[in-house]
């Protein structure tokens, strides 16, 4: 299995990023971590190992990316506005810097958005915000309103809404995408969702796929028996829906 690690300087987050590319050739999957994660988690989660056929064979090629969660959404140190500022340019970087850089290694006409618990909402969010660039969603233990108060996960921006929490929160902004060139690009999408039983953010899921089904757009939510959300059944769904 080929690996490479890259870092480089990053003037839209101001910081160093690094990334883990896992495989030499195949589709090109761009994978956020979870809050606690970094472009290493994939690795050290062993899910790799799940897919190892297919990067081996060139199917499947791992794009794992920094996360600045506790920069951004987690910043409780930081006024709600500016956490949702910082993660837009979080967003700037992916857009402007990741896939650029994804594009130039590997020119395979398949780039897959995906991610593990808040790594799902930043896959789902930036597939669902840009989905001309994307051809499949798949996203594992996903919450998709960060607003929202649910056992001990608290609205990460203490009730301060505005415009760009709107234009971030699938929960929000798909209810009202109306604009058939953006519905367009998103029928045409493969999308995937996987959620636990016993997840707190069971309805949640439940409600984007409603509301994706409800706009034409064909997608496929997979509900697993308890709460499924950690590594050990991550490495079962890998391999089955990627």
């Amino acid at each position: 299995m080929h690996f490479e690690f890259h870092k480089w300087y990053s003037h839209r987050v101001g910081r160093e990023m690094g990334m883990l590319v896992i495989g030499h050739a195949g589709a090109k999957v761009l994978v956020f971590p979870t809050r606690d994660g970094d472009y290493g988690e994939y690795e050290r989660l062993r899910i790799h190992h799940r897919l190892a056929n297919k990067i081996n064979h060139g199917e499947l090629q791992l794009y794992c990316v920094d996360s600045i969660d506790y920069d951004s959404f987690y910043a409780k140190w930081m006024r709600p506005q500016n956490r949702i500022r910082r993660h837009m340019q979080y967003e700037e970087y992916i857009l402007n810097e990741v896939l650029p850089f994804m594009s130039m290694k590997n020119n395979h006409e398949c780039t897959i958005s995906h991610g593990l618990s808040l790594g799902a909402f930043h896959a789902t969010n930036i597939a669902l915000r840009h989905p001309h660039l994307f051809r499949k969603l798949c996203a594992f233990s996903g919450r998709y309103d960060l607003t929202m108060n649910i056992e001990w996960f608290g609205d990460l921006f203490d009730g301060y809404y505005d415009e760009n929490v709107y234009y971030h929160t699938p929960a929000h902004y798909l209810p009202q995408l109306n604009t058939e060139h953006h519905l367009y690009h998103l029928r045409r999408m493969d999308i995937v969702m996987v959620i636990g039983r016993d997840d707190p953010f069971l309805e949640n899921n439940r409600f984007i796929s409603q509301t994706l089904s409800d706009k034409g757009i064909h997608n496929t939510l997979h509900e697993w028996d308890e709460r499924a959300h950690r590594g050990y059944y991550w490495r079962k769904m890998a391999p089955l829906y990627l």
